[in-house]
């Protein structure tokens, strides 16, 4: 097995848990709009794959892009204000993330979170932790599971694809993993069933944010 020397981690139930600010925003919204709103555990469901797919889950079937594009600019608004009330690094993670720095791993993000919250949320809870690229959602360019962002953050680690593992919560990172022909890991703090992720043929599983650095010895 190729040595791993490159990770790259997906942000909202990876490293942050993220979940109460983006579920207490798109509630908000719902209850203007006139819709019923959902709990935390039924947003964890709806993450993954960008804040307009988010809305759209949250939404009633049926409901037309009008309303679908409305719901998206209000929340996007909505989450502007909220998005750090509750945010916070899930526990050890700053310890893992600084272990491996002091081995010379080399690290980035990759979110499908729109690119200027991503940022501020990496500056403020991990500003020690000096990422190669922290990428969120970028007009123009083609969101997770497509693996133009990962092959270009394996560009800037100047590693190739199979020195790296993508970890991540979700089908969605694992896909995103095995597109850019890299390992893929899944956590099982976050929003998705662990024994769900299985079935996606994962190389990885991490119980604990500790078992991360066992992939670099």
């Amino acid at each position: 097995m190729t040595k791993i020397k490159g990770i790259i981690f997906d942000l909202d139930g990876t490293i942050l848990d993220t979940i109460y600010d983006i579920a207490d925003s798109a509630n908000n919204v719902l209850e203007e709009l006139g819709f019923n709103t959902h709990s935390y555990k039924e947003y964890e469901k709806f993450l993954g794959n960008g804040f307009k797919n988010l809305m759209k889950k949250s939404l009633p079937d049926g409901v037309d892009e009008t309303i679908l594009n409305k719901a998206l600019e209000l929340f996007t608004k909505e989450y502007d204000k909220n998005y750090m009330n509750k945010t916070k690094p899930f526990d050890y993670i700053e310890n893992v993330l600084k272990a491996l720095q002091e081995k010379d791993v080399k690290m980035a993000v990759n979110s499908n979170k729109k690119d200027i919250f991503t940022k501020n949320l990496v500056n403020k809870f991990f500003h020690d932790i000096n990422f190669v690229r922290v990428y969120g959602d970028r007009e123009g360019i083609k969101r997770k599971p497509d693996p133009e962002t990962s092959l270009e953050i394996a560009e800037a680690m100047q590693l190739t694809p199979d020195e790296i593992i993508y970890i991540g919560d979700s089908e969605v990172d694992v896909m995103t993993a095995k597109n850019a022909n890299m390992k893929s890991g899944v956590v099982s703090w976050g929003y998705r069933d662990i024994n769900e992720l299985k079935k996606y043929d994962v190389d990885c599983i991490f119980y604990e944010p500790k078992d991360i650095l066992k992939i670099i010895e």
